[in-house]
């Protein structure tokens, strides 16, 4: 799936990203990386607003698995069941998050989701801000192939 495209979807389907300003600066299969400004994620002090941080985050893992399903042709409902998220340093700019799953836990969650009609994969992301980590998600999703 091309960058431009993961954005359109994201922005037609999650509204909150459009507000957030986030742009998908690459959309691969093991990877995708989200950047998103200052200004519309600020908070009182001036830094990234932690639920921006945590939802660029959890866009970033949630993305990811979304892109693998599509290419591998199954259709699915994928939502988010639990995650945590670490904070580091302060972001006053600018910043990204790059998202990444263990391979051997990609095939697991896709013999389970064969087998099963639903599975449960981790996935994280890292938050960057200057070149440095500034946070850690990890995301706990769930997909349900999609009858029919």
């Amino acid at each position: 799936m091309k960058a431009s495209d993961l954005q359109q979807y994201l922005y037609e389907h999650i509204p909150l990203s459009q507000a957030m300003q986030v742009e998908v600066s690459s959309a691969g299969q093991d990877s995708i990386l989200l950047s998103a400004p200052l200004g519309p994620n600020i908070n009182h002090q001036e830094t990234v607003f932690g639920g921006s941080a945590s939802a660029v985050a959890i866009l970033a893992a949630w993305s990811l698995v979304q892109v693998r399903l599509k290419q591998a042709g199954i259709r699915n409902e994928l939502v988010i069941q639990r995650n945590t998220m670490e904070y580091e340093l302060p972001i006053s700019g600018a910043f990204t998050a790059r998202s990444q799953v263990q391979e051997k836990d990609w095939l697991a969650f896709m013999r389970t989701l064969q087998r099963k009609g639903r599975a449960r994969i981790t996935v994280s992301s890292v938050l960057e801000f200057n070149g440095q980590p500034a946070g850690r998600l990890q995301g706990e999703f769930v997909a349900f192939a999609a009858k029919g």
